[in-house]
């Protein structure tokens, strides 16, 4: 394959996927900036990688477990400079006026704060389960057993759960 049709069909197998990038991107970073340079980054390992896509899979598991983890490295890397450059998180400053939200609005606010919350692995899969992947596509994505994807989402939607019934009765 030619350097130009290499080319071509990386761009179009990115431009196919590109929700999948926005996704996780826009799951692990609040910040545009933030975002965009995450976007960069996934992009550029996609494109070293792309030479040993194995073709077992389809491209969307492939750039899910690419995304995720260059996402997930990014994150670890921007809190501890976030965490040495800014002692107090954002959550700090953050107020929703709750009158003036319906309460769909004001839960699935609540419910994002909650899901940023979590530890890297269940964010990957709570957003993967969002999407309606099955348990075998989480499992490849992710590089775990079928069984402990049943196991860890059912555990995260027991946590949420808590967590939304403590809101419920404040």
């Amino acid at each position: 394959m030619s350097t130009t049709e290499k080319t071509d069909r990386f761009l179009s197998v990115v431009e196919i996927n590109k929700g999948i990038i926005y996704k996780i991107t826009n799951s692990y970073c609040k910040d545009t900036e933030d975002r965009k340079d995450l976007i960069q980054e996934i992009i550029s390992q996609l494109w070293k990688s792309f030479d040993s896509y194995n073709d077992q899979y389809k491209y969307s598991t492939w750039i899910y477990r690419i995304a995720l983890n260059v996402a997930i490295s990014f994150y670890r890397k921007e809190n501890r400079r976030k965490t040495i450059s800014s002692p107090l998180s954002e959550g700090v400053f953050s107020y929703v006026d709750h009158h003036e939200n319906s309460e769909s609005e004001s839960n699935l606010g609540f419910l994002q704060q909650l899901i940023s919350e979590l530890k890297d692995l269940d964010k990957a899969l709570l957003l993967l389960y969002l999407e309606e992947k099955s348990h075998r596509e989480i499992a490849e994505i992710i590089g775990i057993s079928e069984t402990n994807v049943a196991t860890k989402i059912g555990r995260i939607k027991v946590l949420l759960k808590q967590k939304f019934s403590t809101l419920e009765k404040q």
